[in-house]
């Protein structure tokens, strides 16, 4: 590994980090991460970095404030000790739901947050499984969103019959994202279509497709609360499938959505650690989480020696 290269990591998901530098047979550089009395972010980095390609590992997951603002000054204490090259690798970038003004008077916060993270000083950004593609365009900066795709199906032929497997888009702006699925593991698409009769009340799930006798597979890149899934698997059910998994990139997992996924007849959720997990995912009895920290490991490798990133998804 070159040795001009090193990795920092923030508060947001350590152990991710340590796994990422394991995978690059390298340390993780020597920095504090702390905060003051009053909460104040203060950041030391405790070895030289001048002239060096270094890499910040830092999810903007929950808290999302505090963990972007430790970012934005890791990069900012990275620049000020002359570093040649700052690369944030954002595993999972919060905000990135708020993509569009959805109704008037509202902001484009994830437009924002890359100006932020742009202007402290980043060179360069690695994400993963962005919600919409179209906030690589956000950033002034060239941006690498890598896909939990290929791991994703790799795990599936693993441990699943997916010779009578289907895919299924939870709804219909994630088609694209579930046919590329779909396509890996050779099996065919469903689409749940929902929609709500009226303000307030519950949503009707349609399902697009055959699903009869098949083992469906849901594929997402967020679950928050988890009743969206929850829901899709009780659909597929009521239409015939034999059992229901669901597939899904970042675990943000808020208020009670774990307890909410283990008492639903969801067979198992598998999400990545780009979300540091929390005990209680980690005891659910039917949360499984697969590590990405191979797959961020190569692309940071690719990105210090200038060699191709997209052919990682070929």
């Amino acid at each position: 590994m070159n040795s001009s290269i090193k990795v920092v990591a923030g508060n947001s998901n350590r152990p991710l980090a340590e796994a990422i530098c394991a995978s690059l047979g390298i340390p993780l550089a020597k920095a504090s991460v702390r905060r003051f009395a009053d909460m104040e972010v203060f950041v030391e980095i405790q070895e030289n970095v001048r002239g060096q390609d270094v890499f910040v590992i830092q999810s903007t997951s929950f808290p999302t404030n505090d963990h972007l603002m430790e970012l934005l000054i890791i990069t900012d204490a990275l620049r000020r000790s002359s570093a040649r090259r700052i690369t944030a690798v954002i595993p999972y970038f919060g905000y990135a739901r708020q993509d569009r003004r959805a109704s008037g008077r509202t902001p484009i916060s994830a437009k924002l947050v890359a100006n932020l993270i742009t202007h402290a000083g980043v060179d360069r950004v690695l994400t993963l499984d962005l919600h919409a593609g179209q906030i690589q365009g956000f950033f002034d900066i060239p941006t690498d969103n890598l896909f939990g795709a290929p791991l994703m199906a790799r795990d599936i032929k693993d441990r699943l019959d997916w010779k009578n497997a289907m895919v299924v888009s939870p709804d219909v702006g994630g088609v694209v994202r579930a046919r590329a699925l779909a396509k890996r593991i050779d099996a065919p698409l469903a689409i749940v279509d929902k929609r709500r009769d009226r303000p307030g009340e519950s949503e009707v799930m349609n399902i697009i497709g055959t699903v009869e006798g098949r083992s469906c597979i849901l594929l997402d890149d967020i679950v928050d609360s988890g009743g969206t899934l929850v829901n899709a698997a009780e659909a597929l059910l009521a239409q015939g499938a034999k059992e229901v998994y669901a597939y899904i990139t970042h675990g943000v997992l808020s208020g009670g959505a774990v307890a909410r996924i283990a008492n639903s007849k969801l067979k198992e959720l598998v999400i990545t650690d780009s979300i540091m997990p929390t005990e209680a995912v980690k005891v659910a009895r039917n949360i499984r989480v697969i590590s990405i920290a191979n797959l961020m490991g190569e692309a940071i490798e690719r990105t210090a020696s200038e060699s191709s990133v997209s052919s990682l998804f070929d």
